[in-house]
Order: structure tokens, then C-alpha cells, then sequence
């Protein structure tokens, strides 16, 4: 016996059914009440989270703001919804979030677990290729990053740290060291390699990679580099910190 009650087949670019749809008009002042309703709601709720939620995106707060966009976003418009069911999976979210909140303001332990933990990503003029493993980072989002802080040269950086916040701290050197220059990017001006050890300033080459400094003789022409395995070397240089942004 054949379906009599099948759906009417949907017709292409049919602009009423994109554009209005098959809803009486009063149904979308319906929806401003409920997208109304629901901010208020949402918003007094996401105040009563808090300073440190809003101050910095943690991994928990990341799922915070997808579960909420979730909650949120379905009540205005499916009438199926009900308004109470939206609020009740806000405020469950917000009391999860809120729970877990005190619990990394009263246990290290938990904060650890929960927010994760610093990681080194430079230290004393190069990147450390095992603290950018550990974050997934590759050597030029660091170098970036770095060029945000306002560092021009690897020879400045005393050791850098990615907060558990996803913030990256920068220790600057009182005296820098010769090291790799980050400024301009290696795609606005390629770096020139170097091949002789003659052609080396004061015998000093650094790996284009990581930073690494290491005598020329030693490593040229195509040595691997001990920290990252790089085999391209250039010319170390120094930048002034009174003049930022320029190198020697």
C-alpha cells in the first residue's frame, strides 16, 4: 500500500520558504520575546561567573561559552523549545562552570588538571623544540607570538612561557645575546643562509629553526642543529634594545 502522507518534495531556491518559511507572522514576534528572554537570562547568568572566566579563556571555559552558544541559540527559534528547558541547561552549565571554578581557586592539583599548566617555549635566546611539542606550536607561530611581545630577535629573550591561559610571558634579557632576528618574517624577507665559515660575523651561526648558537666552524655548512635537527644556518646578530625593531 503505497504513503499517501508524504512530505511535499522541497522545491530549490523557493525564496518564500528561505525567506519566511511556513510559520504564522505572529511566530516571529514570538521570536524576539524568547531571543530577549534568553539574553537577559544567559547574561545575569555569565555576570554571577565571574571575573576569571571573563578575564582569560581556559579549555573549561571554551566548552563554557559552545555549551551555552548551544542552549542559547535553539530556543528563540524552535517553537518545540520551551523556554524553561533552555534556562535549565544554562543555569546546569553556569552551576558546572561555577563548581569548577572553585575548585582550581581552593586545589593546585585541580587547576593543573583542569586548566592545564606553563610551558616554557624559549629559553636563553632559543625556542625549545620539546615545550612547542608539548602545545602543538610550530616554531613560526612562536616566533609570531614573540614579534607581539615585541621581541625582534631571539638574542632578547631571557625564556618565554605559554600560560595555562593561553598567554605567552616574555622575560627579556638586561644584556641580549647574539641570536636569530624574527623581524621582519621569514616570509616578508627570506633569511640568507650561510655556507662558509669565513662569511660568519665573530665565527657565530644560529639555526634558522630554533635559534640555537653554536660556533660556525663547528656546524657549517649543513650540519644538523642538536636541539631541533635543522641543518640551515645564518648569521647571528645582535638588535639594540633602545632601538626595538632594528637589528645589527
Amino acid at each position: 500500500m503505497k504513503d499517501t502522507d508524504m512530505d511535499d518534495p522541497i522545491i530549490p531556491f523557493d525564496l518564500k520558504r528561505m525567506l519566511v518559511g511556513d510559520h504564522p507572522a505572529l511566530f516571529y514576534l514570538e521570536i524576539v520575546v524568547r531571543t530577549a528572554v534568553m539574553y537577559a537570562y544567559t547574561l545575569a547568568m555569565v555576570r554571577w561567573v565571574g571575573g576569571r572566566s571573563l578575564a582569560q579563556l581556559s579549555m573549561v571555559d571554551f566548552l563554557l561559552v559552545i555549551a551555552l552558544g548551544s542552549a542559547v541559540g535553539d530556543a528563540p527559534f524552535y517553537p518545540d523549545v520551551p523556554l524553561i528547558a533552555a534556562m535549565l541547561v544554562v543555569t546546569t552549565v553556569i552551576v558546572i562552570n561555577k563548581f569548577m571554578d572553585k575548585m582550581v581557586e581552593r586545589s593546585d592539583r585541580a587547576k593543573e588538571i583542569i586548566d592545564g599548566h606553563p610551558v616554557a617555549l624559549a629559553r636563553s635566546g632559543r625556542l625549545l623544540p620539546e615545550g612547542l611539542a608539548e602545545r602543538d606550536l610550530s616554531p613560526l607561530e612562536v616566533k609570531g607570538m614573540l614579534r607581539v611581545a615585541g621581541i625582534s630577535n631571539l638574542g632578547q629573550v631571557e625564556s618565554a612561557y605559554l600560560e595555562s591561559g593561553g598567554g605567552l610571558s616574555v622575560f627579556r634579557r638586561e644584556h641580549p645575546l647574539p641570536g636569530l632576528p624574527i623581524v621582519p618574517p621569514r616570509y616578508v624577507e627570506p633569511i640568507q643562509p650561510l655556507i662558509e665559515t669565513g662569511d660568519a660575523v665573530e665565527g657565530r651561526a644560529c639555526c634558522v629553526n630554533c635559534g640555537e648558537l653554536r660556533r660556525a666552524s663547528n656546524v657549517l655548512p649543513d650540519r644538523p642543529c642538536r636541539s631541533c635537527g635543522a641543518t640551515i644556518w645564518t648569521q647571528a646578530v645582535e638588535a639594540r634594545d633602545s632601538e626595538p625593531g632594528l637589528i645589527d
